[in-house]
């Protein structure tokens, strides 16, 4: 007879195979994904559809029966989904066994059994921009299928990067002991890093300016059209922001015909490659540097763009446009739920 653990653990992957399953993938796929064959999955897909719930669980067997009903953890998963707890925004173990009559580590095994996390909250906002699917299609075309004797760069500028200096000195880290900083410090001012990451080779092209308006983004234009070998078109993928699109760089780009702008759908930063470029930044230097100028940091970043493009790393896009509008159509009808 399987110990406690061992039974939890089937349950979690009968679980998932069922969940997989539900999301409209094939019996290979789902057992691909599970690391089971392709019968154990239509076993399962089969008991549930037959039983539910009950289809997941094992068969009775001689020996110390159940102290868990299959109807009490289907109360738990349909409360943890439909229902809050009264005065908090989302469930916790102690309120849910509260409201079960279960102790705390019975929920916690069912929640882990379903993959339940209410404590966990992603964010996300989708787009509204009407054309949408055709932003999609050209930019990811842009990443996949670049044009001939042209050059992509996404760009974009991180704006406001603070200054910052730590009230006291940091602790360095020690074995045992991670490194310690306060959480406390003075603010020095704030420079604006303008980047073009090159989606081809991932070389940057990079200007530091104390603002971020229309003329500093000309300027910037200016240096991508010196740098980039006149031979070559340019093609540009940017976002919404209103400094891209003023009379004056409409202006600039009419009199450079080999600029060519791409503009993101709306709240899709995620589409732009810049945007992962900025991540490594943040994560490598600003987030746990200490500057006590404008200064020293704006010569920091130029030392890292620097070193990176010393030895730069271009991001592979993997997906295609089609893959990427059946992952946001599978979200959104786990959103809204089956039509009617």
């Amino acid at each position: 007879m399987g110990t406690a653990t061992e039974s939890s653990q089937a349950l979690a992957l009968r679980s998932r195979i069922v969940l997989a399953c539900a999301e409209g993938r094939s019996s290979k796929d789902v057992a691909a994904l599970c690391g089971v064959s392709q019968p154990t999955v239509g076993k399962w897909r089969r008991r549930f559809c037959e039983l539910r719930l009950d289809g997941l669980c094992d068969e009775p067997r001689p020996g110390r029966p159940r102290t868990v009903s299959v109807e009490q953890v289907e109360r738990v998963v349909v409360d943890t989904l439909e229902s809050t707890p009264e005065n908090a925004t989302h469930w916790s173990r102690s309120k849910m066994a509260k409201r079960a009559g279960l102790s705390r580590s019975t929920i916690g095994r069912i929640w882990g059994a379903f993959d339940l996390k209410p404590h966990l909250a992603d964010t996300f906002k989708l787009s509204n921009d009407p054309l949408f699917v055709e932003k999609v299609y050209d930019i990811v075309g842009l990443y996949v299928n670049p044009p001939e004797a042209a050059v992509v760069y996404c760009v974009d500028q991180k704006s406001q990067v603070q200054a910052l200096a730590r009230s006291q000195p940091a602790f360095p880290m020690m074995p045992g002991m991670p490194e310690k900083r306060t959480h406390d410090y003075l603010r020095h001012g704030t420079t604006s890093l303008f980047a073009a990451f090159n989606t081809a080779d991932g070389t940057v092209i990079s200007s530091v300016h104390r603002r971020h308006r229309t003329i500093e983004f000309k300027k910037f234009l200016a240096k991508i059209d010196i740098e980039v070998p006149a031979h070559l078109d340019v093609h540009l993928v940017c976002d919404n922001y209103g400094t891209h699109k003023t009379p004056a760089i409409k202006s600039w780009l009419a009199r450079h015909p080999r600029f060519h702008v791409h503009y993101t759908p709306t709240y899709s930063s995620w589409i732009n490659q810049v945007e992962q470029w900025f991540a490594y930044l943040t994560r490598d230097l600003l987030q746990r540097s200490d500057h006590r100028s404008v200064q020293a940091l704006e010569r920091d970043i130029r030392t890292w763009v620097a070193a990176w493009n010393e030895n730069p790393k271009p991001f592979i896009w993997t997906k295609t446009a089609d893959q990427i509008l059946e992952s946001i159509a599978r979200l959104l009808k786990r959103i809204n739920g089956p039509e009617h």
